[in-house]
């Protein structure tokens, strides 16, 4: 099969889908690979390193797109690439297909079949870790009096006590934010719905950290005395209500910070709305907001290494078997195809936007082999099946 890894075009995103090593591994394998030029030049990887590693250096996004039948790339498809997306072209990146539904009218216009990555990590995306780490030290940054913080210092000095964070959301983005603030000395709380998580984390901590289940009502009961709101929680794209308003931020001191890392829109927070690197942070009702999208590009060069270590078995995958096979083999890159030659096949999108859908398995007829099973990406269901 033909590859292409593509320059990523986001604002403020360096990081690349692959690195030159992940570059020979598909080469070994018998594939041919073309890397857009300066792909991997923002995450330390220059064009001499891939062309070493068996690829060719393809000048423009047009030339990858004309040859490759497979193609990757880390963030969503920008509206300029729209006119790339043809039938005969397969793309995995992270569409986030629920939240935009003009990306996603151009994907099934074009009859291109799409993978959305996000989805597709079996143990979880190396770049939600990032993201909650770096999330916290940008949390720390924004604390900071020269950014409009209120000054406090996270484990704070002799004689002024530390900071106190709250984290919403126990999965893998909070434990990233939660593993940085406690080493560091903060006074953390986190508020799950999964009581399980909390036990767990209660103990991986041997109780030294707070955990509370959360409700609006409770998160509203120790706003006053917190300094640092991290949010985490993945909110479900039909609700229409908050876990905290913009009224409520009026309960926090002048300077206090709020990180929202998941970024939803809509989201859990309704003062939240996307910034980037260059100009991250605003103020609503005395609050320090940072609510950058992409924060892992901030580490480009470690979440790349990270993130294509862990993409290069389900590339390598579907460069081998074929996408049939690949789903059939592995139910995470099953449940991530998300559209095939014009039908909408991933459940979230389809409930979230009213478009009618068919199974994976369905759409590539493999319904009756013995699938690698796979739990749904999300609690959102729709029975608005395409009628065949």
């Amino acid at each position: 099969m033909i590859f292409g890894v593509l320059k990523d075009i986001k604002e403020g995103e360096n990081r690349v889908i692959c690195t030159p090593v992940e570059v020979a591994s598909i080469v070994a394998a018998g594939h041919t690979v073309y890397v857009q030029k300066g792909a991997g030049v923002g995450a330390g990887f220059p064009d001499e390193k891939y062309a070493a590693a068996g690829a060719t250096i393809a000048d423009t996004a047009a030339e990858l797109w004309d040859k490759c039948e497979f193609l990757a790339k880390v963030k969503e498809i920008e509206a300029s690439e729209y006119k790339y997306l043809k039938q005969g072209k397969m793309i995995y990146c992270c569409i986030h297909p629920a939240g935009h539904p003009e990306e996603m009218q151009a994907i099934l216009d074009s009859k291109c079949i799409a993978i959305t990555a996000e989805d597709s990590h079996r143990y979880g995306s190396p770049n939600c870790e990032a993201a909650g780490k770096q999330g916290a030290l940008f949390g720390l940054e924004s604390m900071l009096t020269i950014n409009g913080g209120k000054g406090k210092f996270v484990g704070g000095f002799a004689g002024a006590p530390g900071m106190n964070v709250l984290i919403l959301g126990g999965g893998i983005v909070g434990q990233g934010a939660l593993s940085v603030l406690h080493a560091l000395g903060a006074n953390v709380t986190v508020m799950d719905i999964n009581i399980g998580c909390l036990k767990m984390l209660g103990d991986k901590y041997q109780n030294k950290i707070n955990t509370m289940f959360c409700t609006q009502e409770t998160i509203a009961s120790v706003l006053p005395q917190t300094d640092m709101v991290i949010n985490c929680v993945k909110w479900p794209k039909q609700r229409k209500d908050f876990l905290i308003t913009k009224e409520m931020l009026k309960l926090m001191e002048p300077g206090s910070v709020l990180v929202d890392i998941s970024n939803d829109d809509p989201g859990a927070i309704e003062s939240s709305h996307e910034t980037h690197h260059d100009n991250p942070r605003y103020v609503v009702n005395g609050v320090v907001h940072y609510c950058v999208s992409n924060i892992p590009g901030a580490v480009a060069h470690s979440t790349t290494v990270a993130l294509a270590a862990e993409t290069l078995p389900m590339l390598l995958n579907i460069l081998n078997n074929g996408l049939a096979e690949a789903c059939v083999r592995d139910g995470f890159i099953r449940r991530s195809l998300t559209a095939y030659e014009g039908i909408l096949t991933h459940e979230e999108t389809s409930a979230i936007q009213n478009r009618p859908w068919m199974k994976p398995e369905d759409a590539l007829n493999i319904a009756d082999r013995k699938l690698d099973p796979a739990p749904p990406a999300t609690t959102t269901r729709s029975t608005n099946f395409i009628k065949k």
